[in-house]
Protein backbone atom coordinates (compact mmCIF):
# COMPACT_ATOMS: atom_id res chain seq x y z
CA UNK A 1 0.00 0.00 0.00
CA UNK A 2 2.82 2.38 0.93
CA UNK A 3 4.62 1.54 -2.32
CA UNK A 4 1.43 2.21 -4.31
CA UNK A 5 0.94 5.54 -2.52
CA UNK A 6 4.54 6.53 -3.10
CA UNK A 7 4.21 5.61 -6.77
CA UNK A 8 1.08 7.74 -7.13
CA UNK A 9 2.75 10.68 -5.42
CA UNK A 10 5.74 10.36 -7.74
CA UNK A 11 3.43 10.25 -10.77
CA UNK A 12 1.59 13.37 -9.60
CA UNK A 13 4.91 15.13 -8.96
CA UNK A 14 6.18 14.33 -12.46
CA UNK A 15 2.88 15.40 -14.02
CA UNK A 16 2.91 18.65 -12.05
CA UNK A 17 6.47 19.34 -13.10
CA UNK A 18 5.57 18.64 -16.72
CA UNK A 19 2.51 20.88 -16.60
CA UNK A 20 4.54 23.60 -14.94
CA UNK A 21 7.19 23.34 -17.62
CA UNK A 22 4.59 23.34 -20.40
CA UNK A 23 2.93 26.40 -18.90
CA UNK A 24 6.22 28.28 -18.75
CA UNK A 25 6.97 27.41 -22.37
CA UNK A 26 3.78 29.09 -23.57
CA UNK A 27 5.11 32.52 -22.63
CA UNK A 28 8.06 34.03 -24.49
CA UNK A 29 11.05 35.25 -22.54
CA UNK A 30 14.77 35.78 -23.08
CA UNK A 31 15.32 32.01 -23.20
CA UNK A 32 12.26 31.38 -25.40
CA UNK A 33 12.19 34.34 -27.83
CA UNK A 34 9.67 34.76 -30.60
CA UNK A 35 9.50 36.95 -33.72
CA UNK A 36 6.13 38.10 -35.07
CA UNK A 37 5.76 39.24 -38.67
CA UNK A 38 3.38 42.12 -39.33
CA UNK A 39 1.60 43.89 -42.20
CA UNK A 40 -0.04 47.25 -41.55
CA UNK A 41 -1.43 50.39 -43.22
CA UNK A 42 -0.21 53.24 -41.01
CA UNK A 43 2.06 55.42 -43.14
CA UNK A 44 2.16 53.75 -46.54
CA UNK A 45 2.99 57.05 -48.27
CA UNK A 46 5.19 58.60 -45.62
CA UNK A 47 7.07 57.96 -42.40
CA UNK A 48 5.17 55.45 -40.28
CA UNK A 49 4.18 56.40 -36.72
CA UNK A 50 3.29 52.76 -36.04
CA UNK A 51 6.78 51.65 -37.03
CA UNK A 52 8.10 54.15 -34.48
CA UNK A 53 5.82 52.65 -31.82
CA UNK A 54 6.91 49.13 -32.75
CA UNK A 55 10.57 50.12 -32.47
CA UNK A 56 9.85 51.43 -28.97
CA UNK A 57 8.09 48.20 -28.03
CA UNK A 58 10.93 46.05 -29.40
CA UNK A 59 13.49 48.05 -27.39
CA UNK A 60 11.57 47.89 -24.11
CA UNK A 61 8.76 45.48 -23.23
CA UNK A 62 9.50 43.34 -26.25
CA UNK A 63 13.14 42.88 -25.28
CA UNK A 64 12.21 42.12 -21.68
CA UNK A 65 9.77 39.43 -22.81
CA UNK A 66 11.74 37.99 -25.73
CA UNK A 67 9.28 39.38 -28.34
CA UNK A 68 10.29 41.06 -31.61
CA UNK A 69 7.68 42.49 -33.98
CA UNK A 70 9.07 42.55 -37.52
CA UNK A 71 7.21 44.81 -39.96
CA UNK A 72 7.29 43.13 -43.35
CA UNK A 73 4.88 45.34 -45.28
CA UNK A 74 3.39 48.84 -44.96
CA UNK A 75 0.76 49.37 -47.63
CA UNK A 76 -2.86 50.35 -48.27
CA UNK A 77 -5.93 48.59 -46.92
CA UNK A 78 -7.00 47.45 -50.40
CA UNK A 79 -3.54 45.98 -51.03
CA UNK A 80 -3.63 44.15 -47.70
CA UNK A 81 -7.06 42.74 -48.58
CA UNK A 82 -5.69 41.31 -51.82
CA UNK A 83 -2.51 39.99 -50.21
CA UNK A 84 -4.42 38.32 -47.39
CA UNK A 85 -6.78 36.70 -49.86
CA UNK A 86 -3.86 35.35 -51.88
CA UNK A 87 -2.13 34.04 -48.76
CA UNK A 88 -5.25 32.49 -47.26
CA UNK A 89 -5.99 30.70 -50.54
CA UNK A 90 -2.35 29.61 -51.06
CA UNK A 91 -2.19 31.25 -54.46
CA UNK A 92 1.07 30.76 -56.42
CA UNK A 93 3.71 33.23 -55.30
CA UNK A 94 1.71 34.43 -52.31
CA UNK A 95 3.46 35.19 -49.03
CA UNK A 96 2.67 33.24 -45.90
CA UNK A 97 0.04 34.86 -43.72
CA UNK A 98 1.67 37.29 -41.29
CA UNK A 99 1.39 36.74 -37.55
CA UNK A 100 -0.17 40.19 -37.12
CA UNK A 101 -1.93 42.52 -39.52
CA UNK A 102 -4.18 45.58 -39.47
CA UNK A 103 -7.29 45.60 -41.63
CA UNK A 104 -10.99 46.33 -41.72
CA UNK A 105 -13.50 43.84 -40.25
CA UNK A 106 -14.38 42.64 -43.74
CA UNK A 107 -11.14 40.61 -43.95
CA UNK A 108 -12.30 38.09 -41.35
CA UNK A 109 -14.35 36.46 -44.07
CA UNK A 110 -11.40 36.58 -46.48
CA UNK A 111 -8.91 34.95 -44.11
CA UNK A 112 -11.39 32.70 -42.33
CA UNK A 113 -12.52 33.28 -38.77
CA UNK A 114 -11.15 29.88 -37.73
CA UNK A 115 -7.63 31.05 -38.62
CA UNK A 116 -7.79 34.13 -36.39
CA UNK A 117 -6.82 34.55 -32.76
CA UNK A 118 -9.62 35.34 -30.31
CA UNK A 119 -8.27 38.25 -28.32
CA UNK A 120 -10.74 37.67 -25.50
CA UNK A 121 -9.10 34.32 -24.80
CA UNK A 122 -6.03 36.31 -23.70
CA UNK A 123 -7.34 39.68 -22.54
CA UNK A 124 -9.27 39.47 -19.30
CA UNK A 125 -12.61 41.23 -18.87
CA UNK A 126 -10.86 43.85 -16.73
CA UNK A 127 -8.28 44.44 -19.46
CA UNK A 128 -10.99 44.95 -22.07
CA UNK A 129 -13.19 47.21 -19.95
CA UNK A 130 -11.21 50.46 -20.66
CA UNK A 131 -11.95 50.26 -24.42
CA UNK A 132 -14.65 52.52 -25.83
CA UNK A 133 -17.72 50.37 -26.30
CA UNK A 134 -18.55 51.50 -29.84
CA UNK A 135 -15.00 50.80 -30.99
CA UNK A 136 -14.53 47.36 -29.49
CA UNK A 137 -18.04 46.24 -30.47
CA UNK A 138 -17.01 46.38 -34.12
CA UNK A 139 -14.38 43.72 -33.49
CA UNK A 140 -16.76 41.01 -32.32
CA UNK A 141 -17.84 38.29 -34.71
CA UNK A 142 -20.58 36.53 -32.82
CA UNK A 143 -19.08 36.05 -29.37
CA UNK A 144 -15.45 36.12 -30.59
CA UNK A 145 -13.29 39.24 -30.39
CA UNK A 146 -11.23 38.80 -33.55
CA UNK A 147 -10.35 42.44 -34.26
CA UNK A 148 -8.84 44.58 -31.51
CA UNK A 149 -9.19 48.34 -31.99
CA UNK A 150 -5.86 50.16 -31.87
CA UNK A 151 -6.86 53.47 -33.52
CA UNK A 152 -10.07 54.77 -35.04
CA UNK A 153 -10.94 57.67 -37.30
CA UNK A 154 -13.90 59.42 -38.81
CA UNK A 155 -14.22 61.39 -42.03
CA UNK A 156 -13.60 65.07 -42.64
CA UNK A 157 -13.28 67.69 -45.36
CA UNK A 158 -9.72 68.89 -45.90
CA UNK A 159 -9.30 72.27 -47.58
CA UNK A 160 -6.33 74.14 -49.05
CA UNK A 161 -7.17 77.39 -47.28
CA UNK A 162 -4.53 79.41 -49.09
CA UNK A 163 -6.03 78.81 -52.53
CA UNK A 164 -9.63 78.74 -51.32
CA UNK A 165 -9.23 82.22 -49.81
CA UNK A 166 -8.22 83.58 -53.25
CA UNK A 167 -11.14 81.83 -54.87
CA UNK A 168 -13.47 83.17 -52.15
CA UNK A 169 -12.21 86.76 -52.53
CA UNK A 170 -13.00 86.77 -56.25
CA UNK A 171 -16.29 84.84 -56.21
CA UNK A 172 -17.78 85.63 -52.81
CA UNK A 173 -18.15 81.93 -52.05
CA UNK A 174 -17.69 81.34 -48.32
CA UNK A 175 -16.38 78.25 -46.56
CA UNK A 176 -19.79 78.18 -44.85
CA UNK A 177 -21.24 76.81 -48.08
CA UNK A 178 -19.21 73.65 -47.50
CA UNK A 179 -21.19 72.66 -44.41
CA UNK A 180 -23.72 70.68 -46.43
CA UNK A 181 -23.40 68.63 -49.59
CA UNK A 182 -25.71 70.83 -51.68
CA UNK A 183 -23.46 73.83 -51.05
CA UNK A 184 -20.35 71.68 -51.40
CA UNK A 185 -21.28 70.49 -54.89
CA UNK A 186 -22.35 73.98 -56.02
CA UNK A 187 -19.02 75.34 -54.81
CA UNK A 188 -17.16 72.61 -56.70
CA UNK A 189 -18.85 73.68 -59.95
CA UNK A 190 -18.17 77.38 -59.35
CA UNK A 191 -14.51 76.57 -58.68
CA UNK A 192 -14.32 74.57 -61.91
CA UNK A 193 -15.41 77.66 -63.87
CA UNK A 194 -13.21 80.06 -61.88
CA UNK A 195 -10.09 77.90 -62.26
CA UNK A 196 -10.51 77.29 -66.01
CA UNK A 197 -11.36 73.62 -65.68
CA UNK A 198 -9.70 72.36 -62.51
CA UNK A 199 -11.42 69.86 -60.22
CA UNK A 200 -12.27 71.24 -56.81
CA UNK A 201 -12.32 68.04 -54.79
CA UNK A 202 -11.96 64.28 -54.55
CA UNK A 203 -14.23 62.00 -52.53
CA UNK A 204 -12.09 59.11 -51.39
CA UNK A 205 -14.89 56.67 -50.53
CA UNK A 206 -18.10 56.74 -52.57
CA UNK A 207 -19.29 53.72 -50.57
CA UNK A 208 -19.15 55.67 -47.29
CA UNK A 209 -20.80 58.69 -48.92
CA UNK A 210 -23.69 56.52 -50.13
CA UNK A 211 -24.05 54.70 -46.81
CA UNK A 212 -24.26 57.89 -44.70
CA UNK A 213 -26.40 59.72 -47.26
CA UNK A 214 -29.01 57.03 -47.53
CA UNK A 215 -29.11 56.69 -43.76
CA UNK A 216 -29.76 60.45 -43.48
CA UNK A 217 -32.76 60.14 -45.83
CA UNK A 218 -34.13 57.08 -44.09
CA UNK A 219 -32.96 54.56 -46.68
CA UNK A 220 -30.87 51.41 -46.43
CA UNK A 221 -27.75 51.21 -48.57
CA UNK A 222 -27.31 47.52 -47.73
CA UNK A 223 -30.37 45.30 -47.68
CA UNK A 224 -30.16 41.52 -47.26
CA UNK A 225 -26.43 41.62 -47.96
CA UNK A 226 -26.81 43.48 -51.28
CA UNK A 227 -26.55 47.06 -52.47
CA UNK A 228 -29.97 48.68 -52.51
CA UNK A 229 -29.62 51.12 -55.41
CA UNK A 230 -33.29 51.26 -56.36
CA UNK A 231 -34.19 53.27 -53.26
CA UNK A 232 -35.38 56.87 -53.70
CA UNK A 233 -32.84 57.91 -51.08
CA UNK A 234 -30.05 56.68 -53.34
CA UNK A 235 -31.42 58.75 -56.21
CA UNK A 236 -31.37 61.89 -54.05
CA UNK A 237 -27.75 61.57 -53.01
CA UNK A 238 -26.33 60.15 -56.24
CA UNK A 239 -28.03 62.55 -58.62
CA UNK A 240 -26.49 65.66 -57.03
CA UNK A 241 -23.07 64.01 -56.84
CA UNK A 242 -23.27 62.92 -60.48
CA UNK A 243 -24.26 66.35 -61.77
CA UNK A 244 -21.24 67.94 -60.10
CA UNK A 245 -18.88 65.18 -61.22
CA UNK A 246 -20.03 65.39 -64.84
CA UNK A 247 -19.80 69.20 -64.72
CA UNK A 248 -16.15 68.85 -63.68
CA UNK A 249 -16.13 69.85 -60.03
CA UNK A 250 -15.17 66.41 -58.71
CA UNK A 251 -12.12 64.38 -59.64
CA UNK A 252 -13.02 60.83 -60.67
CA UNK A 253 -9.51 59.51 -61.30
CA UNK A 254 -7.94 56.73 -59.26
CA UNK A 255 -5.13 57.39 -56.81
CA UNK A 256 -4.47 59.32 -53.64
CA UNK A 257 -5.94 62.76 -53.05
CA UNK A 258 -2.76 63.93 -51.30
CA UNK A 259 -0.80 63.49 -54.54
CA UNK A 260 -3.23 65.78 -56.37
CA UNK A 261 -3.01 68.34 -53.59
CA UNK A 262 0.72 68.65 -54.26
CA UNK A 263 0.19 69.57 -57.90
CA UNK A 264 -2.94 71.68 -57.29
CA UNK A 265 -5.12 69.33 -59.35
CA UNK A 266 -7.59 69.63 -56.46
CA UNK A 267 -7.76 71.92 -53.45
CA UNK A 268 -9.89 69.76 -51.17
CA UNK A 269 -10.86 66.19 -50.45
CA UNK A 270 -13.24 64.20 -48.30
CA UNK A 271 -11.67 61.22 -46.60
CA UNK A 272 -10.45 59.68 -43.39
CA UNK A 273 -9.32 62.05 -40.67
CA UNK A 274 -6.05 60.11 -40.87
CA UNK A 275 -5.46 61.76 -44.26
CA UNK A 276 -3.92 64.57 -42.22
CA UNK A 277 -0.81 62.39 -42.16
CA UNK A 278 -0.38 62.96 -45.90
CA UNK A 279 -1.45 66.58 -46.32
CA UNK A 280 1.36 68.57 -48.00
CA UNK A 281 2.57 71.91 -46.71
CA UNK A 282 3.82 72.98 -50.15
CA UNK A 283 2.30 72.75 -53.63
CA UNK A 284 3.95 72.61 -57.05
CA UNK A 285 2.60 74.42 -60.10
CA UNK A 286 3.01 73.36 -63.76
CA UNK A 287 5.56 76.14 -64.32
CA UNK A 288 7.78 74.55 -61.62
CA UNK A 289 7.09 77.28 -59.05
CA UNK A 290 6.18 76.30 -55.51
CA UNK A 291 4.10 77.82 -52.75
CA UNK A 292 3.70 77.12 -49.04
CA UNK A 293 0.08 76.56 -48.10
CA UNK A 294 -2.11 76.38 -45.02
CA UNK A 295 -4.71 73.64 -44.88
CA UNK A 296 -7.67 73.31 -42.54
CA UNK A 297 -9.90 70.44 -41.43
CA UNK A 298 -13.65 70.98 -41.65
CA UNK A 299 -16.53 68.77 -40.49
CA UNK A 300 -17.89 66.15 -42.83
CA UNK A 301 -20.62 67.90 -44.88
CA UNK A 302 -24.16 66.99 -43.87
CA UNK A 303 -27.05 65.83 -46.03
CA UNK A 304 -29.78 67.07 -43.68
CA UNK A 305 -28.98 69.81 -41.15
CA UNK A 306 -30.59 68.16 -38.15
CA UNK A 307 -29.15 64.70 -38.94
CA UNK A 308 -25.37 65.14 -39.03
CA UNK A 309 -23.63 61.81 -39.43
CA UNK A 310 -20.34 60.31 -40.54
CA UNK A 311 -18.77 56.89 -40.41
CA UNK A 312 -16.28 55.94 -37.76
CA UNK A 313 -13.65 53.97 -39.52
CA UNK A 314 -10.18 52.58 -39.25
CA UNK A 315 -9.36 48.91 -39.06
CA UNK A 316 -8.04 46.99 -36.14
CA UNK A 317 -5.38 44.50 -35.16
CA UNK A 318 -5.78 40.87 -36.14
CA UNK A 319 -3.54 37.95 -35.20
CA UNK A 320 -3.32 34.65 -37.03
CA UNK A 321 -3.79 31.81 -34.57
CA UNK A 322 -0.60 29.78 -34.32
CA UNK A 323 0.14 26.22 -33.19
CA UNK A 324 3.07 27.85 -31.39
CA UNK A 325 1.57 29.30 -28.21
CA UNK A 326 4.63 31.55 -27.87
CA UNK A 327 3.40 33.50 -30.87
CA UNK A 328 -0.17 33.77 -29.59
CA UNK A 329 0.95 35.02 -26.20
CA UNK A 330 3.52 37.33 -27.80
CA UNK A 331 0.77 38.88 -29.93
CA UNK A 332 -1.27 39.50 -26.78
CA UNK A 333 1.66 41.20 -25.00
CA UNK A 334 2.24 43.50 -27.97
CA UNK A 335 -1.47 44.32 -28.37
CA UNK A 336 -1.80 45.04 -24.66
CA UNK A 337 1.19 47.40 -24.75
CA UNK A 338 -0.01 49.26 -27.85
CA UNK A 339 -3.47 49.91 -26.37
CA UNK A 340 -2.30 51.14 -22.97
CA UNK A 341 -3.28 54.76 -22.42
CA UNK A 342 0.01 56.61 -22.92
CA UNK A 343 1.24 54.42 -25.76
CA UNK A 344 -2.07 54.52 -27.61
CA UNK A 345 -2.52 58.26 -27.11
CA UNK A 346 0.97 59.01 -28.43
CA UNK A 347 0.50 56.77 -31.47
CA UNK A 348 -3.01 58.02 -32.32
CA UNK A 349 -2.15 61.71 -31.91
CA UNK A 350 0.72 61.36 -34.39
CA UNK A 351 -1.53 59.92 -37.11
CA UNK A 352 -4.80 61.85 -37.04
CA UNK A 353 -6.54 58.87 -35.48
CA UNK A 354 -8.54 58.59 -32.27
CA UNK A 355 -7.28 56.56 -29.30
CA UNK A 356 -9.42 53.57 -28.40
CA UNK A 357 -9.75 53.66 -24.61
CA UNK A 358 -12.01 55.98 -22.65
CA UNK A 359 -9.15 57.48 -20.64
CA UNK A 360 -6.96 58.19 -23.67
CA UNK A 361 -9.92 59.53 -25.66
CA UNK A 362 -10.84 61.93 -22.85
CA UNK A 363 -7.23 63.03 -22.42
CA UNK A 364 -6.88 63.91 -26.11
CA UNK A 365 -9.92 66.17 -26.23
CA UNK A 366 -9.17 67.70 -22.84
CA UNK A 367 -5.91 68.99 -24.31
CA UNK A 368 -5.53 68.81 -28.10
CA UNK A 369 -2.14 70.43 -27.59
CA UNK A 370 -0.92 66.87 -27.13
CA UNK A 371 -0.64 66.87 -30.94
CA UNK A 372 2.64 68.48 -31.90
CA UNK A 373 1.64 70.00 -35.28
CA UNK A 374 -0.78 72.90 -35.62
CA UNK A 375 -2.64 71.13 -38.44
CA UNK A 376 -3.23 68.14 -36.17
CA UNK A 377 -4.47 70.37 -33.35
CA UNK A 378 -6.86 72.02 -35.81
CA UNK A 379 -8.10 68.58 -36.83
CA UNK A 380 -8.73 67.43 -33.26
CA UNK A 381 -10.43 70.70 -32.31
CA UNK A 382 -12.77 70.20 -35.27
CA UNK A 383 -13.33 66.55 -34.36
CA UNK A 384 -14.19 67.52 -30.80
CA UNK A 385 -17.23 69.33 -32.18
CA UNK A 386 -18.12 66.40 -34.45
CA UNK A 387 -17.91 63.95 -31.56
CA UNK A 388 -20.48 66.01 -29.65
CA UNK A 389 -22.98 66.58 -32.45
CA UNK A 390 -22.62 63.85 -35.11
CA UNK A 391 -23.86 60.31 -35.12
CA UNK A 392 -20.85 58.12 -35.83
CA UNK A 393 -21.85 55.00 -37.76
CA UNK A 394 -19.93 51.77 -38.24
CA UNK A 395 -20.12 50.25 -41.71
CA UNK A 396 -22.21 47.06 -41.81
CA UNK A 397 -20.55 43.65 -41.97
CA UNK A 398 -22.16 41.05 -44.21
CA UNK A 399 -21.18 38.23 -46.52
CA UNK A 400 -18.93 39.37 -49.41
CA UNK A 401 -18.80 42.92 -47.98
CA UNK A 402 -15.20 43.39 -49.10
CA UNK A 403 -15.90 42.33 -52.68
CA UNK A 404 -19.10 44.38 -52.96
CA UNK A 405 -17.47 47.51 -51.54
CA UNK A 406 -14.49 47.11 -53.85
CA UNK A 407 -16.67 46.69 -56.94
CA UNK A 408 -18.82 49.67 -55.98
CA UNK A 409 -15.73 51.88 -55.71
CA UNK A 410 -14.19 50.53 -58.92
CA UNK A 411 -17.39 51.06 -60.87
CA UNK A 412 -18.14 54.40 -59.25
CA UNK A 413 -17.05 56.43 -62.29
CA UNK A 414 -19.15 54.36 -64.68
CA UNK A 415 -22.03 54.58 -62.27
CA UNK A 416 -21.77 58.38 -62.10
CA UNK A 417 -21.45 58.83 -65.85
CA UNK A 418 -24.42 56.51 -66.38
CA UNK A 419 -26.54 58.31 -63.81
CA UNK A 420 -27.70 61.17 -66.03
CA UNK A 421 -29.67 60.20 -69.08
CA UNK A 422 -31.99 62.88 -70.29
CA UNK A 423 -31.86 64.33 -66.76
CA UNK A 424 -33.39 61.11 -65.37
CA UNK A 425 -31.85 58.65 -62.93
CA UNK A 426 -30.58 55.47 -64.53
CA UNK A 427 -30.97 52.43 -62.29
CA UNK A 428 -27.69 50.56 -62.25
CA UNK A 429 -28.46 46.95 -61.38
CA UNK A 430 -25.18 45.22 -62.12
CA UNK A 431 -23.77 46.12 -58.71
CA UNK A 432 -26.77 44.81 -56.74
Amino acid sequence: MMKKTASLLLTFAIAAACLSGCSDNTKPDADNPVTLTMWHVYGSQTKSPLNDAIDEFNDTVGRENGITVNVVSVTSSSAIDKALSASANSEPGAEDLPDLFTAYPRVAEIVGEDKLLCWDEYFSADELSPFKNEFIAEGYFGDKLLMLPIAKSSEALFLNKTLFDRFSAETGVSADTLKNFDGFFKTANIYYDWSDGQNFTQINDFYNYAYVGMKAYGGEFIRDGKLNLNDEAFEKIWYTLSRSAIYGGICLDDGYAASRWKTVEIISNIGSTADILYQPEMVFYPDNTTENITSVSLPYPVFIADKPAAVHRGGGLFAVRSDDELKNYGAYIFAKWLTQKENNLRFAASTGYLPVTDDAFTALFADTGIAEKESYRNLYDMMDGMMNSYELCALPIYSSASDIQSRFEQNGNLHIISTLNGQKMVKIRKLC
